[in-house]
């Protein structure tokens, strides 16, 4: 238990102190993780951790829709679309165990994520 307070204390301190783009990218980077393990979860017939795997990308997702501000840019609501259909679309695949909708999510968010990276590289944000 003294091990998780740590930890726990660790991860909080970090959130605290990274940059909101930094921190995007470390739930992009999350989001890929999970539907990675999600899919090989499914193709082991693992399906409780890829019940696990697809939940957490779930609530990562509606976590990067909850802090997108759709009114600082033209592409805004666009954005917040996708995070809806990509919820739906991980939701549908954790009911139905479907591993290529999970992969297909994963070849949306990908690209995503390096586009964040690279954002946030260039912003000075980056490691």
């Amino acid at each position: 238990m003294y091990a998780r307070a740590l930890r726990d204390r660790y991860v909080g301190n970090v959130i605290d102190t990274v940059s909101p783009g930094r921190l995007v990218v470390m739930l992009y980077d999350r989001l890929v993780q999970d539907l990675m393990v999600a899919e090989a979860a499914l193709a082991a017939r693992d399906l409780k951790s890829a019940s696990d795997a697809l939940l957490h990308a779930q609530e990562i997702v509606l976590e990067l829709r909850s802090g997108l501000d759709v009114n600082a840019w033209s592409g805004g609501p666009g954005l917040a679309q996708l995070y809806v259909f990509i919820y739906d679309q991980l939701l549908a695949a954790n009911v139905q165990k479907d591993a290529e909708r999970v992969a297909q999510c994963r070849g949306l968010v990908e690209p995503m994520r390096d586009a964040w990276a690279e954002a946030a590289r260039v912003l000075g944000h980056g490691d």
